[in-house]
């Protein structure tokens, strides 16, 4: 690729022996030694040091350029280096760009009101925006909104699958046991409950009739007291709310039929049990929606949201919840807090960003690349034996690598060589060499979860199947 990022100070690509920089076996080396390896998973040895970004594109230090699949796990719905959000950072930080919490300032007050009205819109309900700065920590105070509300009760439902953050409170919902092992949490571990994931589920049903079987099950929880959750005398369940991604992030991009959250809307409204929807990585257009729960039809009580609000430019995220949960009397002044939560620099660049969807139409633009490279997946699945599912709604894709012999078996070694091979930056296509990111995810973390810019152009569309090709056939051949 002719187009180099510019990383130096003289405008230039950065080189390893650029003055002032250390070669990536010296970064390496002190990485190893000082850095807190509980604060990232290294998906490749050595891991990859990125020097530059654009576009779709990231780049090494010697100027080679990568096609990012994943875009920082969908935080970069906007494409790196963007330039309109980023002239927006360098206005607020002309500007305001430090202030104190307790104090006002009016890009906080008209993000606010632009998500809120945007909501009252589409679900009919007022409400009010709450900050914070992480998807975790912005699910934590969902928690305390919930509890509030719900007279202190701490238990909640979530899906199988599901993952909502790493902090206590968060983990306590996310479905992985591995993120509580060591820690604990506190309160109580929410019940998990099955996802209509229809690769999996059982043979001979149709997505729909799998999605109508996974609600039936569920409300056969309410069908007597003896199933644990339900007090038929007092009419009252034991459980406040039903925590929900509309389509699975970690747990590999699983979209489920279009019936199910209206069906599952309606037990939890005959049982009192609110619906909090985690749009922390699917928000934002990234399914064509605003919010993805948009494509099914519901109503929630509350949205948690996060990550490409700022196109990750600054941290900052979020809950909008109905006015009976938020209202000062029900929730009044200092009920959490946050140092950062609704800092100038985050909620400058989201106002602009919510006002960049608003005049742009990503609706359109993200159904028609979603579904030119569904088909492009697709291709592929007939071509590679080991692709056993591929699925998306919007630039939310998905490709199930399995065993050859079977394409059901999942393989997650195959997954890690592709990932392996595309960090190598050797892959050749029409003459040029590019380096290929991918992200991983599934149940058995054997799922190619894609979230590409949702600039990305046709060539780059193009581009990334032929290296998606590549990858798979060095990949079966290791």
């Amino acid at each position: 690729m002719s187009k180099r990022v510019r990383v130096g100070n003289d405008n230039t690509p950065a080189r390893a022996g650029d003055r002032g920089r250390l070669p990536d076996t010296e970064l390496l080396a002190l990485e190893t030694r000082y850095c807190s390896h509980g604060d990232t998973v290294h998906y490749t040895d050595p891991p990859k040091i990125f020097e530059g970004c654009e576009g779709s594109f990231l780049y090494d230090a010697e100027g080679r350029a990568y096609l990012d699949l994943q875009m920082w796990y969908s935080a970069v719905n906007f494409g790196y280096r963007n330039p309109r959000l980023d002239a927006a950072v360098r206005r607020q930080l002309d500007r305001l760009p430090q202030l104190a919490s307790q104090y006002l300032h009016r890009e906080k007050i008209e993000l606010a009101a632009l998500i809120a009205q945007d909501a009252k819109k589409k679900f009919g309900a007022k409400g009010r925006v709450h900050f914070n700065v992480g998807g975790s920590q912005a699910i934590e105070d969902s928690l305390k909104l919930v509890r509030n509300y719900k007279q202190g009760k701490s238990l909640m439902f979530a899906f199988e699958g599901g993952y909502h953050g790493r902090t206590l409170g968060a983990s306590a919902i996310t479905s992985s046991y591995r993120y509580r092992r060591r820690y604990g949490h506190f309160g109580d571990r929410a019940h998990f409950v099955p996802f209509p994931y229809h690769f999996r589920g059982p043979k001979g049903m149709s997505k729909e009739e799998y999605g109508h079987h996974c609600v039936q099950q569920f409300a056969r929880l309410f069908e007597s007291e003896y199933n644990g959750v339900w007090d038929p005398k007092a009419g009252e369940a034991e459980y406040a709310a039903f925590y929900v991604e509309p389509i699975q992030g970690t747990g590999g991009y699983v979209i489920p039929p279009r019936n199910f959250f209206l069906e599952l809307k309606r037990v939890l409204d005959e049982h009192a049990i609110l619906l909090v929807v985690d749009e922390i990585q699917m928000g934002f257009y990234r399914t064509g929606k605003l919010w993805s729960i948009e494509h099914f039809g519901v109503k929630p009580d509350a949205i948690v949201f996060g990550k490409a609000i700022t196109n990750g430019l600054n941290p900052l995220a979020g809950v909008w919840a109905r006015e009976e949960l938020i209202n000062p009397t029900v929730f009044p002044p200092g009920s959490t807090h946050s140092t950062f939560n609704a800092n100038p620099m985050g909620t400058g660049v989201a106002l602009e960003a919510m006002k960049m969807m608003r005049e742009t139409d990503y609706e359109t633009m993200v159904a028609e690349k979603g579904a030119y490279l569904l088909e492009g997946l697709m291709d592929l699945k007939r071509r590679h034996k080991i692709v056993g599912d591929v699925d998306g709604l919007g630039l939310a894709l998905r490709m199930e690598i399995c065993q050859s012999h079977d394409s059901f078996t999942p393989s997650k070694a195959i997954v890690d060589r592709m990932v392996d091979e595309g960090l190598k930056g050797d892959l050749e296509v029409d003459g040029k060499r590019y380096g290929l990111v991918l992200d991983i995810g599934g149940y058995y973390k054997n799922v190619v979860t894609l979230a590409p810019s949702l600039h990305i152009t046709k060539h780059e569309m193009d581009l990334a199947l032929k290296l998606l090709d590549a990858v798979m056939l060095r990949a079966v051949r290791a």
